[in-house]
């Protein structure tokens, strides 16, 4: 186990950094090992990987850090259960991160694995904190289209909720203005009506919020 430990600590090293990566993701393929790394103190280190100034070094560590998070559903659901806060402390920093290709390449894998279906109750979970919920908002304002869209997308699910806690509810009631004006500017790629349709539902429960 201690190879693995290694493994992950080659990312600091130019020269070797992208052969070790290559090697933790076939370790990665065995659930035992995966569990291991996402349990070790290594597997924070992922977070200070992906925003390495060598774009190359970081995208490869982003896909480690995918691949831990996406091989095996049972280990994650653990993993998430017990270390949800320490998580997603961590994974709003990408989020909030000055680098522009952190911050999509974080909010875009945030949106697909939080609608996963083997990943609902961590969805579930997710979509009733207002911390997370004042993050989306920021980055539905962000410069960046993409961004804005997969932001939305998570959006859509806090405000969607049929049991949204009273916090939730103050908190879009105190943005409403704000989002309204978001929303109706979020860009959308012609003949995407299937977004266009999600957008114009969504405007309409936030004009409803009492």
């Amino acid at each position: 186990m201690e190879l693995l430990d290694f493994l992950v600590g080659c990312y600091k090293n130019l020269d070797i950094a992208l052969n070790c990566g290559n090697m933790l993701r076939e370790c990665i393929k065995h659930p035992t090992l995966a569990k291991y790394i996402l349990e070790s103190g290594s597997f924070e280190l992922f977070f200070e990987y992906v925003e390495l100034p060598n774009f190359d070094i970081a995208s490869d560590a982003l896909n480690t850090f995918k691949d831990l998070l996406t091989k095996h559903e049972t280990v994650v659901a653990e993993f998430l259960a017990s270390h949800y806060d320490q998580f997603f402390e961590l994974y709003s920093r990408l989020l909030s991160s000055t680098n522009y290709v952190t911050r999509r390449q974080a909010m875009k894998f945030l949106s697909e694995f939080l609608l996963e279906a083997p990943n609902s109750q961590i969805m579930k979970r997710y979509i009733v904190e207002v911390r997370f919920l004042n993050i989306m908002i920021n980055l539905l304002k962000d410069s960046s289209k993409n961004i804005r869209i997969c932001a939305f997308h998570v959006f859509k699910v806090f405000v969607a909720n049929p049991n949204k806690p009273r916090c939730i509810i103050e908190a879009l009631l105190d943005n409403r203005r704000e989002l309204l004006k978001l929303l109706h500017n979020l860009p959308t790629s012609k003949g995407d009506d299937e977004l266009e349709e999600e957008k114009d539902l969504i405007i309409q429960q936030i004009q409803k919020l009492a």
